[in-house]
């Protein structure tokens, strides 16, 4: 059994740092590029209104393919654009023949006012979503985020890092003493 916990201790170490190498990766990509983080061609994003709702639900992420030919796209596509300085996930309701779309979320009940440019469009919807995760990274880059998922883990960890390294070291005192006597 103490076999068990004693392995259970160290992939569960191995994995947190595992995640928090990730993630700083990640902040410091997207930090340094000034850019959103690609994944595999799939921006994620933040769902932060419910004029796509029953369909996304606020507060979800979703995944955004950012590799599209934007001249295949069609009536009934979900698409994430950029509008004075937000991204917008709506769906396409009309395409005119200068590259424009008229788009309108599944929630409202009027096409968006303003016709949606092919060099706005961000990207199509992939369908992926992942409920109430986007109020997560949402609240994540603000100070409360940053000591509630950086800073405490952080400590946490290195915390966790000096007892498995202090119980090594009473481990191997135990065993030299065992071996003299």
């Amino acid at each position: 059994m103490k076999k068990l916990i004693n392995i259970s201790n160290i992939t569960l170490t191995i994995l947190l740092y595992i995640i928090l190498l990730f993630v700083i990766v990640l902040i410091f990509s997207s930090k340094l590029t000034g850019e959103d983080t690609n994944l595999f061609g799939y921006q994620l994003k933040s769902v932060l209104s419910g004029s796509m709702e029953p369909n996304i639900k606020t507060g979800s992420i979703i995944a955004i393919n950012s590799d599209i030919d934007k001249e295949k796209l069609r009536e009934g596509d979900v698409i994430a654009f950029s509008e004075d300085g937000s991204v917008i996930t709506h769906r396409i309701v009309e395409i005119l023949k200068e590259e424009q779309y008229i788009t309108k979320g599944d929630a409202n009940n009027a096409n968006d006012l303003n016709p949606v440019p092919a060099e706005s469009i961000i990207g199509k919807y992939s369908g992926f979503t992942v409920p109430f995760v986007g109020y997560i990274l949402s609240f994540t880059p603000s100070n409360y985020g940053i000591i509630l998922f950086f800073i405490i883990p952080g400590v946490i960890l290195v915390i966790h890092s000096f007892v498995l390294f202090w119980r090594v070291i009473q481990y191997v005192g135990q065993s030299e003493k065992n071996n003299e006597g």
